[in-house]
């Protein structure tokens, strides 16, 4: 993650045009959006010291807080002038302060029972539950007849893997470009909030090394925290199957997240999860 922080407010001055700001955008740019000096006379602070936080030199004089770290109204400010959402901007205060981040205890790899008698009680609802590396965990009956977890080897249940390096993963996509972009947006998410996770970090190398496509979209640095939404599976059994989302921390341990799959009653894609849920039964 190192450069994080630079790479990440080159990338989103880029998106800004001088006019969408009040400024003249006359004359050649040598790059595209707002030029450094730019963000630092918008967001009030001197050019000199939003170039050394964009170079990872950190800061002095007053903008600093009493534990070192860029301040909040610095950070505000930025925000602010970069036109960053709650996502972007809570992100940008992870990686401009790495001496604040979350504590660095290894990643639970299993659930509690309680937690999987809840996945089962869920019988007309596919659901499972994620790690921070988006490793699937635990799950339902409906959920393993969805997207087959039980038939994968233990560390091909990563999502991530399977968007990027699955074969069959455009097919059983049919927004794929929708749910990679995403997929990549929540990992840096994650892989930000745990920089010293060497497991994350490896993950990111594999993705990076084996993907052409996951190399381009984590070099955008989008984030994006997946907590609800919609996406669309082409089963090989069931057919078309429109899934909205919504995910819930188990409060106990917020390391995972339930991922629930909610169709509409009476929709076409809930007949068609009924019908797989016999299918599995019977199987």
């Amino acid at each position: 993650m190192d450069g994080e922080l630079g790479d990440f407010l080159r990338s989103r001055r880029a998106r800004i045009q001088p006019d969408e700001v009040g400024l003249p955008s006359y004359g050649r740019r040598r790059v595209p959006g707002l030029r450094r000096e730019e963000v630092a006379q918008l967001a009030g602070v001197s050019v000199d010291y939003y170039i050394r936080l964009e170079q990872g030199r950190g800061s002095g004089g007053t903008s600093r807080t009493k534990s070192g770290g860029v301040s909040d109204a610095v950070l505000d400010a930025i925000a602010r002038v970069l036109r960053l959402d709650e996502t972007e901007h809570a992100y940008l205060r992870t990686v401009a302060r790495p001496g604040r981040r979350p504590d660095r205890r290894p990643a639970p790899a299993r659930i509690r029972p309680g937690v999987q008698l809840l996945l089962d009680s869920m019988d007309r609802t596919p659901a499972f539950v994620l790690g921070r590396r988006m490793d699937v965990l635990a799950w339902n009956a409906l959920g393993d007849a969805v997207s087959g977890f039980s038939s994968l080897p233990a560390d091909e249940r990563n999502v991530p893997r399977q968007v990027f390096l699955a074969p069959n993963a455009r097919d059983l996509y049919p927004d794929w470009a929708a749910v990679a972009a995403q997929t990549a947006a929540h990992l840096r998410l994650n892989a930000a909030s745990h920089p010293d996770d060497r497991e994350l970090c490896a993950l990111v190398g594999e993705l990076s090394d084996e993907s052409a496509d996951f190399r381009r979209l984590w070099a955008d640095h989008e984030v994006k925290a997946c907590m609800y939404g919609m996406k669309r599976v082409q089963h090989p059994v069931a057919g078309l199957l429109t899934l909205p989302y919504e995910t819930l921390t188990v409060p106990a341990e917020p390391e995972h997240t339930i991922v629930v799959y909610t169709p509409e009653p009476g929709s076409e894609t809930a007949e068609r999860l009924a019908l797989l849920g016999s299918w599995a039964t019977v199987g």
